[in-house]
């Protein structure tokens, strides 16, 4: 019996461990992108565990679509001459007239070289919601958590909570990365989403 309880603890605590704890659910296998979908130019491939892009402007949708959602995942965008912009959209679909298009939804900003970096809340073409200040570097992993309950959106870097916003154009939609441009790369892990 000590066996079974100590094996169900040991259960548990990986299971928080790893993310699958409190109802997250694993968007990527870490293996290939299947539930998802590539939209745009870019080129998006499964390397030693995470999801990668470059080559063009595009976005990867995946499959889950959600209202009231917390998204959490580790970034990185490298520089190689092009510039690095990249984003974690949410409440998004493609453009019904131009699905390789922007997403017409919220953007969580991954960008360390503008004004409205990294942590700020974006409409389509539009910054909205300012972040604090900017946590991240080009090249550098870093932690990413979303969540957006109603009109209440929250974005947080690194464990810091830098962005607070109310919006109440986008209820619903998919999940989606973005790679914004030629000369970079987008690089994701350790993606989940939880419902609220």
């Amino acid at each position: 019996m000590n066996k079974l309880y100590l094996l169900f603890v040991f259960v548990i605590s990986a299971s928080f461990l790893y993310g699958q704890g409190d109802n997250w659910i694993s968007l990527f296998n870490g293996e290939n992108l299947e539930n998802w979908t590539i939209r745009g130019k870019a080129e998006w491939k499964v390397e030693d565990g995470k999801i990668v892009g470059s080559g063009a402007n595009g976005h990867l949708y995946a499959v889950p679509e959600v209202e009231d959602v917390e998204i959490k995942g580790e970034f990185r965008i490298v520089d190689l001459g092009g510039g690095a912009n990249g984003g974690l959209y949410f409440r998004c679909y493609p453009p019904e007239d131009n699905p390789d298009g922007y997403p017409q939804g919220y953007e969580a900003q991954i960008c360390n070289h503008q004004d409205a970096f990294t942590g700020w809340l974006w409409k389509p073409g539009t910054p909205t919601g300012e972040a604090k200040e900017l946590l991240t570097k080009d090249g550098e992993w870093f932690s990413m958590r979303v969540r957006a309950k109603g009109a209440k959106i929250k974005i947080w870097i690194n464990g810091k909570r830098v962005t607070k916003h109310k919006d109440t154009e986008y209820k619903q939609g998919l999940i989606a990365l973005q790679c914004h441009n030629g000369g970079m790369r987008m690089e994701a892990r350790n993606l989940y989403y939880r419902e609220l």
